[in-house]
């Protein structure tokens, strides 16, 4: 059964007079962790859509980079997507629901938060809301904002990429320790841990930015060091 198969059937769920915050109650075990992750990001962008007042082709563009959607499933996309976004729940609810699914667990809510900021940066534009947005949206997931800023600086052109923020330690930790920390993300961010997380395998992809941003900053870190 294909991911968008399951999705329609949540989408039955809806019509059957469920709202969509309580659809997440029903996707809580694999595989349908990868459904509820998809409809996360559905759900979110679509209330990020709202916070800058405008959903462009490039945001559209952005979520096909990250989803294959066949094109006899489009239209449960597109349906799913009107729901979240016509939905009376506001963002804080849906956001609150998707960290209780999936455990506060801080990879997966990671890789959720990355694919809301590769939607949010597709029109080449980072707007003010969608900042507040995205920042109330890891505040409820449990991120601090080093955590967050450290997300941020992976897509938000011209942001400062602190080294020892992006692979979360101290400037004057022991070069072993670093080495760690750059090991343990390295680890982390592998297609096979990513999937057993419940990322979509489509969404995989989306890693590779914060790939990129942590064996730079370990680069940086250990020629300085040298």
């Amino acid at each position: 059964m294909s991911i968008w198969t399951r999705i329609a059937d949540a989408i039955a769920a809806l019509r059957a007079g469920e709202p969509l915050s309580a659809v997440f109650d029903y996707l809580r075990t694999p595989p349908d962790r990868s459904v509820a992750f998809t409809i996360a990001v559905i759900a979110l962008g679509a209330k990020m859509a709202k916070a800058d007042g405008q959903v462009t082709r490039n945001e559209v563009a952005a979520f096909r980079q990250v989803f294959h959607i066949p094109p006899d499933q489009e239209s449960q996309a597109a349906r799913l997507f009107n729901l979240a976004r016509t939905d009376i729940a506001g963002f804080e609810a849906y956001a609150a629901k998707i960290a209780a699914m999936f455990n506060r667990d801080p990879g997966t809510l990671c890789d959720l938060m990355e694919g809301l900021f590769h939607i949010a940066v597709a029109d080449g534009t980072y707007h003010a809301a969608e900042d507040a947005f995205l920042a109330r949206v890891a505040e409820i997931f449990g991120f601090d904002e080093r955590r967050f800023a450290r997300i941020r600086a992976q897509f938000v052109p011209d942001t400062d990429r602190d080294p020892y923020d992006v692979l979360g330690v101290a400037e004057d930790a022991p070069l072993d320790e670093i080495r760690k920390s750059w090991r343990d993300q390295v680890r982390e961010t592998h297609p096979d841990r990513m999937i057993a997380r419940g990322v979509p395998e489509e969404a995989v992809r989306l890693a590779e930015k914060r790939l990129v941003a942590i064996n730079r900053a370990w680069e940086q870190i250990a020629a300085a060091r040298a």
